[in-house]
């Protein structure tokens, strides 16, 4: 039985799929398995993944979305470790090994590295970008509260212990773009420990294009509002929203209501409702500018102000660009 199963989903990834198994095969540990789903790819994903014949397990099936690929992966996977890898994403050669031996040697569920960023240029090439190091405990020292507001990695970066993933049960279906910062948060949730590995770990692609948090900004805020309605409740129901909970809910509800104060005012509403209901005399802290003007003119008329400041900013800048 292999130690690690990883778990591709496969959606239209002709381009890097080749390059992503390679950097499996690359591995200093040897004792995994690899399993690649097709989701309903309409390019030639299934060959590239006939093409690895017996070095890898492959499904086939419809569209039916990342979470639930990676829900029908987890069936299938027989490891004691569970690494979960994009499509388009990389692991460094000793990944592997050092997420297991930091998983072993400290008797942790999820273990963490630093990545880096892969940017695409405009002529369709990849170059390294920046490197992404920290740990949890630098955005927060709760970890709930770290992984519901600023911490953030790729699944590259992330290793499970199969036992976690278990007590997870699955992947949240319900948000579809923020399905992996959930998961993360869930094992945070159900008491998981998380280790840090020092090093980079992965290699995580930005897309100029297609990237699935980016192909619609509305549905990636909606989509981080449910959550955020989600772990509320999770919070009430297991220990009570605490001052410092409070302030978390505040702070990610407030950046969705900034959004939807120019896109959607049903939205704004809904969203400001709930920061009313944890904090009656709520103002925001940041930024600095804003606080100052609600506190004068309201919140309201301060986003109002801040608003048009931002759309004066842009055409300002396309004037600009113009005349050059």
């Amino acid at each position: 039985m292999p130690s690690i199963s990883i778990i591709i989903p496969c959606y239209n990834a002709e381009p890097f799929l080749h390059e992503t198994v390679n950097s499996i095969f690359k591995q200093t540990f040897s004792d995994y398995e690899i399993i690649l789903i097709d989701d309903g790819s309409k390019d030639k994903t299934a060959g590239v993944i006939k093409s690895f014949e017996n070095k890898v397990k492959a499904e086939f099936q419809s569209n039916k979305g990342a979470s639930f690929t990676r829900n029908r992966g987890t069936a299938l996977a027989k490891g004691e470790f569970i690494q979960y890898l994009d499509a388009d994403d990389l692991l460094r050669p000793e990944a592997l090994q050092t997420r297991v031996d930091a998983l072993y040697s400290n008797n942790a569920d999820v273990a963490y590295s630093d990545w880096q960023k892969l940017e695409e240029q405009s002529d369709g090439s990849y170059v390294l970008g920046d490197i992404i190091s920290r740990r949890i405990e630098d955005v927060h020292l709760d970890t709930e509260i770290a992984l519901f507001t600023n911490f953030w990695c790729p699944p590259a970066a992330l290793m499970y212990r199969r036992s976690i993933v278990d007590k997870i049960g699955t992947w949240n279906e319900s948000l579809p773009i923020i399905q992996d910062a959930r998961f993360l948060l869930d094992a945070a949730l159900i008491g998981g420990n998380f280790v840090y590995v020092p090093g980079i770990g992965a290699d995580y692609r930005v897309h100029q294009k297609n990237s699935l948090s980016r192909k619609s900004n509305i549905n990636f805020v909606i989509d981080c509002f449910h959550n955020a309605l989600q772990i509320e409740e999770v919070w009430k129901n297991h220990g009570g929203i605490s001052k410092e909970r409070s302030l978390a809910l505040q702070k990610v509800y407030a950046q969705i209501a900034r959004f939807f104060f120019e896109h959607d005012s049903l939205k704004f509403e809904q969203v400001m409702n709930r920061i009313y209901k944890l904090n009656p005399s709520y103002i925001p802290d940041n930024p600095k500018v804003l606080n100052i003007l609600s506190r004068r003119l309201g919140y309201k008329n301060a986003e109002a102000v801040a608003l048009m400041y931002r759309k004066l900013k842009k055409l300002f800048k396309k004037s600009l660009f113009k005349k050059k």
